[in-house]
């Protein structure tokens, strides 16, 4: 696979632009927007939700044509990680606030049909008001075991409804995609608890839906500005078709079936969730330079390591270790846009970004001493919001895991 270095003019053209609103939206409001959790950047919303709105409804007007595919690969996911990074360099919390499918619209792309496309991403290509998607999997009792699912579906033949009962918690933008807007949620559950991993499938819920409500809304250690709720289903009923893909229960290939749609969807939001970690990085590592530059500190990339200070160490380690993930992450979205297998190299961008954003941080606050962990610069904030890059998507320990069982060749039972 060959991966050109240059980046599309009208990519460059777009990231222009979100770098004025990181630069004149999001940075000069961070602060303010993490002192006050959960009070919505409305200014920030109103303004992106008709250019998302006009993205999707192009990309739905391609979904829907009949004509030729364009010959050659897409740059589809490369402009997603690119907008992701530059916005979360403006500020992580905000971006996941993006009034569009996200983490939702990766799993209707990865596992329905073109018909569910067309049908569930409509809602994000209309309106005037903002709408969100949020993805609901974890439980109080099936976090990285996936295979400890306890939500239930359950066909009712009467009406041709599935019932939907069960509880998730740690859902992004869940408060945001089922009771502020007119979005939705996609909501993995099982309908055959005795087929293991192969009985999950993923079903849209509507915003509006009976039976569906908001529950706990968690205070965050970092991207406070972004909601993180519980979603409560009792008896929540929703029609036939809003599962999405196959109803048929397939055991073959070890009863994963169901596990790997799930997984196609980490293969496309994985990429994602390196390029916000990177975002946060960079904006750490840009401030420390400008910073040691005020006091007269330049880099002196062009000494030998062993003429360097602890200090002109550090900036050039880190800026090859941020590197290097923004590098993977480039792979594994280029790979998707070339329709190649990227779930070993969506892990490895993952893992990598999560880690050296997290360290990367926490080296920019000790550098800059008291000042680096007061609240009048940003640092700290960044610290913060760091972390969640090692967590959410699978833990840093999960996608190591799934890197080498790739590489190794081992399945989940023989590498744990």
């Amino acid at each position: 696979m060959s991966i050109s270095f240059e980046i599309p003019e009208r990519i460059l053209q777009e990231r222009d632009m979100l770098k004025s609103v990181a630069d004149g939206m999001m940075r000069p409001t961070s602060r303010y927007f993490d002192e006050h959790e959960h009070e919505r950047p409305r200014d920030y919303m109103n303004f992106m939700w008709p250019i998302l709105r006009d993205q999707q409804a192009r990309a739905q007007q391609k979904t829907a044509s009949d004509a030729p595919k364009r010959e050659g690969p897409g740059i589809a996911y490369l402009r997603l990680v690119m907008l992701a990074e530059q916005l979360s360099w403006g500020d992580v919390g905000m971006y996941l606030c993006l009034p569009s499918p996200l983490l939702a619209g990766s799993a209707i792309e990865a596992v329905g049909t073109k018909e569910q496309k067309l049908k569930f991403l409509q809602r994000f290509a209309e309106g005037d008001e903002p709408r969100w998607g949020a993805m609901a999997m974890t439980e109080p009792g099936a976090g990285s075991d996936t295979s400890s699912l306890q939500t239930m579906a359950v066909l009712d033949p009467a009406t041709n409804e599935w019932v939907l009962t069960g509880e998730k918690i740690f859902c992004t933008n869940g408060k945001l995609a089922l009771e502020d807007s007119d979005g939705l949620a996609v909501v993995w559950a099982t309908i055959d608890r005795s087929a293991g991993r192969a009985g999950m499938k993923p079903f849209i819920v509507p915003a509006g839906t009976p039976g569906v409500k908001i529950g706990k809304v968690e205070k965050k250690h970092g991207i406070r500005v972004s909601d993180t709720a519980a979603i409560v289903l009792d008896h929540a009923r929703i029609p036939f078709d809003n599962i999405l893909g196959s109803p048929d229960v397939v055991k073959k290939d070890g009863g994963t079936a169901g596990f790997k749609g799930l997984m196609s969807t980490f293969d496309a939001s994985r990429p994602l969730v390196a390029a916000t970690a990177i975002g946060v990085g960079r904006a750490a590592l840009e401030f420390l330079k400008e910073t040691l530059a005020q006091e007269g500190i330049t880099i002196p990339y062009g000494k030998a390591k062993h003429e360097l200070t602890a200090i002109e160490r550090d900036v050039i380690e880190m800026e090859a270790q941020l590197k290097a993930a923004w590098l993977l992450t480039l792979r594994a979205a280029t790979m998707l846009d070339q329709g190649i297998q990227n779930s070993l190299e969506a892990s490895m961008a993952k893992a990598k970004a999560g880690k050296v954003t997290t360290l990367l941080t926490q080296k920019v606050v000790e550098i800059l001493g008291p000042m680096g962990y007061s609240r009048e610069w940003l640092a700290e904030k960044w610290m913060r919001d760091a972390k969640i890059s090692d967590l959410y998507e699978g833990t840093g320990q999960i996608n190591l895991l799934i890197v080498a069982r790739r590489i190794l060749g081992y399945s989940s039972k023989e590498l744990q």
